[in-house]
C-alpha cells in the first residue's frame, strides 16, 4: 500500500527491459532454419512480449502440454495397448506414424482428452478478448480462438507422432491432415482432412470448410503456412484488437503488437506509419517519431505528404516542450472553482453505474468536445456540462470522466486495483489515497481537504459516555 509511485515506474522500466530481451530472442528465432521454428515457441514469445511482467516461460507451457499428452496416451492405451505412440518417453522427440488408422486413433484420443475430459472450447462469448491469444491463458482458462487452440492441438499431435499442418484459412484458422498415400504430402486439397480446433476437433472436407465462413475461397487458402506466417496472423489479430477502441489498455496492446510485427517486417511502410501516428497521438517519444518518419521517407518517397505533416507537428511539439513552465495549478480557493465539492484521493461510487473509483483530477466544468458530450448523454443530466467533472480511476481498470452529480462518497472505501494508481498516488491510507509529489503540485490544496473530508464522513466525533447516559435517561 506504500511506495506506489516507485513501484509504478519500476514496473515501467522492468516492462521495457524484459520486452527488449524478448524482442532479441524473437529476432534470433526468426533467423533459424524453418524446420527449427516451432509454432509453440512463436506463440510463447508473443505471449511473453505482451505480458512481460507475468512469468510465462516456454518450459512451463511445454510441461503443461506434456501433461495433456500423457492423458492422451492413457486413452490410447485403453483403445490400443500396442500403439506406437505409447513407446516414446515424456519429452522425447517422437517417430512419425505413417499408418492412417493409427494416426486416426491419436486424433480421436486428442479430441477425447481436450474437449471431453478437460473441456477445452472455442470462446464464442468473449471472442475478442486478447487473453484468447496468449498461450498460457488459453491453457489455464481452457478456451481460445481458432489459431491459439490450433497451436495446442498441433503440438500435442506432433508429440504423439502425427504431423498436422497449419492452414491460414480466412476468418477461421484450421489444421490439415493428409489422407493421401501413407500420410505423405499432396498437391490436391481434397486429399486432406481439415481439423477445426475451435470446433472441438471436428474433421471437415475442403467443401465443408467454406460453410464455416459462408463463402467460396480459392485453393491457395487451403495450403500449409510457415511458422512465421502463423505468428504474423497471431500478431495481426492483436493489432486489430488494439485498433478496436481508444483506451490505455488498447493503446498498449497496439504498441506491443506493432513492435512484434515490425520485428518480423521492419520495412513495412504501412505499419511504420501506424506506429508513428500512434506515438504522435499519445504525445510520447517525439524523437522516435522523427526517426520512424525518416525511415518511411527513405523506403517510400511517395509518402512525402503524410510524413511532412507529422514531421512539422512533431517538431512543434518538441519546441513547445522546451518552453513548458510546468503543469496547470488548480486550487479550491479560486473563485472559478467554488462549485468543486470533492478532492483528489477520495474513493467514490458512481450513483448510476455503481462502480468504485478514486479521483485523480477535476475541472470546474466539462472540458470534453461537443461530440463526446453528445455521445455520452451529458446534456440529459440535470446540470448538463456546466458542472464540475472528475477524472477517476475505476476498479475495472478503466479511466473515466464523471459528472459531479453522478458521484457520491463510498460507504466502504477500499483499494482501487488500477494499473495506473501509482502514476498519481504514493500511498493508500486506509480510507483514501495520498497524492504523489507531481499530483500535489497540480492540486496543492486537495491533500488537506481530502483529510478533512475523510475525518468528517468516515470518522465522526464519538459521543461521550456521559452524553449517552443522559440521552438514555431522557428516553
Amino acid at each position: 500500500r506504500k511506495y506506489l509511485t516507485w513501484k509504478y515506474y519500476a514496473k515501467k522500466i522492468l516492462y521495457f527491459l524484459r520486452q527488449q530481451s524478448i524482442l532479441k530472442k524473437l529476432r534470433e528465432f526468426l533467423q533459424r532454419p524453418l524446420e527449427q521454428q516451432s509454432v509453440l515457441e512463436a506463440a510463447g514469445l508473443l505471449d511473453q512480449y505482451c505480458n512481460p511482467l507475468t512469468v510465462t516461460s516456454l518450459e512451463c507451457v511445454i510441461s503443461q502440454l506434456d501433461d495433456i499428452t500423457e492423458k492422451v496416451r492413457k486413452v490410447l492405451r485403453l483403445k490400443n495397448s500396442t500403439h506406437p505412440s505409447l513407446s516414446a518417453e515424456r519429452g522425447e522427440e517422437p517417430e512419425l506414424i505413417c499408418d492412417q488408422e493409427l494416426q486416426r486413433q491419436v486424433l480421436d484420443a486428442i479430441n477425447c482428452v481436450l474437449y471431453e475430459q478437460l473441456k477445452f472450447k472455442g470462446n464464442e462469448t468473449d471472442y475478442y478478448n486478447p487473453l484468447n491469444s496468449y498461450i498460457h491463458q488459453v491453457l489455464s482458462r481452457r478456451t481460445g480462438i481458432p489459431i491459439s487452440l490450433s497451436v495446442i492441438y498441433l503440438t500435442i499431435a506432433w508429440k504423439l507422432g502425427v504431423k498436422l499442418e497449419p492452414v491460414n484459412f480466412p476468418s477461421h484458422f484450421l489444421l490439415r491432415w493428409c489422407r493421401g498415400p501413407e500420410g505423405g504430402r499432396s498437391m490436391d486439397i481434397f486429399d486432406y482432412t481439415y481439423i477445426d480446433a475451435f470446433g472441438k476437433g471436428k474433421r471437415l472436407t475442403a467443401k465443408e470448410c467454406e460453410y464455416l465462413i459462408g463463402h467460396h475461397v480459392t485453393e491457395e487458402f487451403y495450403g500449409a503456412v510457415s511458422t512465421k506466417e502463423v505468428l504474423q496472423r497471431m500478431v495481426g489479430n492483436l493489432l486489430n484488437l488494439g485498433k478496436r477502441e481508444s483506451s490505455d489498455q488498447s493503446y498498449q496492446l497496439l504498441r506491443d503488437s506493432l513492435d512484434l510485427y515490425l520485428a518480423m517486417f521492419p520495412d513495412n511502410v504501412q505499419h511504420l506509419m501506424l506506429q508513428a501516428r500512434l506515438y504522435f497521438h499519445l504525445g510520447i517519444w517525439p524523437e522516435k517519431v522523427l526517426d520512424i518518419l525518416q525511415q518511411i521517407q527513405a523506403l517510400d518517397p511517395s509518402q512525402h505528404g503524410a510524413v511532412g505533416y507529422l514531421v512539422q507537428h512533431t517538431l512543434e511539439h518538441i519546441e513547445r516542450r522546451k518552453h513548458q513552465t510546468g503543469p496547470e495549478v488548480k486550487c479550491h480557493t479560486d473563485e472559478k472553482h467554488k462549485d468543486i465539492q470533492f478532492s483528489i484521493g477520495l474513493i467514490m461510487k458512481h450513483k448510476r453505474y455503481g462502480y468504485d473509483c478514486v479521483i485523480y483530477g477535476w475541472d470546474p466544468k466539462c472540458m470534453m468536445g461537443l461530440e463526446w458530450i453528445r455521445n455520452m448523454g451529458v446534456t440529459s443530466l440535470p446540470h448538463g456540462a456546466n458542472q464540475p467533472f472528475y477524472n477517476v480511476l475505476v476498479q475495472d481498470g478503466s479511466c473515466r470522466y464523471a459528472a459531479q452529480e453522478n458521484l457520491e462518497y463510498n460507504s466502504a472505501p477500499s483499494e482501487i486495483t488500477h494499473p495506473e494508481i501509482g502514476r498519481y498516488f504514493m500511498e493508500f491510507a486506509g480510507m483514501h489515497y495520498v497524492a504523489n509529489e507531481e499530483l500535489q503540485l497540480r492540486y496543492p490544496g486537495d491533500g488537506e481537504l481530502t483529510l478533512q473530508t475523510v475525518t468528517k464522513v468516515y470518522c465522526p466525533p464519538s459521543v461521550s459516555t456521559q452524553d449517552r447516559d443522559q440521552e438514555h435517561m431522557q428516553q
